[in-house]
């Protein structure tokens, strides 16, 4: 299976993951000049910004070491577009959260999520 090809099977099991916890898909692969957004969704009165990571394992620091501070810098810009795009929710609380997969998406899975992985203050 390519990269590609996993990559959207782990976001298709992380968004499936999160609905099973109560949280509302708001949109997939949102995309910017800035980068883009796997996940945005909605859990409760909070907007959540989910960054999927998946690694086949631990090696390296695994799927959660992968998001970086450049990274996050590309997340929280894509974030900040994402909400002059929709003025409504920008009254929201937001958080940024990363699911981190490790294992075969198709098979089974080893799911971290770490809510309020990082800040918006840089």
């Amino acid at each position: 299976m390519g990269t590609t090809r996993r990559g959207r099977e782990a976001e298709r099991h992380a968004e499936r993951w999160l609905k099973a916890r109560g949280l509302q898909v708001l949109a997939r692969n949102y995309r910017c000049r800035f980068g883009e957004l796997d996940l945005v969704m909605r859990q409760g009165d909070t907007l959540v910004f989910v960054e999927v990571r998946l690694r086949r394992d631990e090696r390296f620091g695994g799927a959660r070491a992968s998001v970086t501070r450049a990274k996050q810098r590309r997340l929280l810009a894509a974030a900040n577009h994402y909400l002059m795009c929709h003025p409504a929710l920008a009254r929201l609380p937001c958080r940024f959260d990363v699911l981190a997969l490790t294992g075969d998406p198709g098979g089974a899975v080893k799911v971290d999520w770490i809510c309020h992985a990082f800040s918006g203050e840089y």
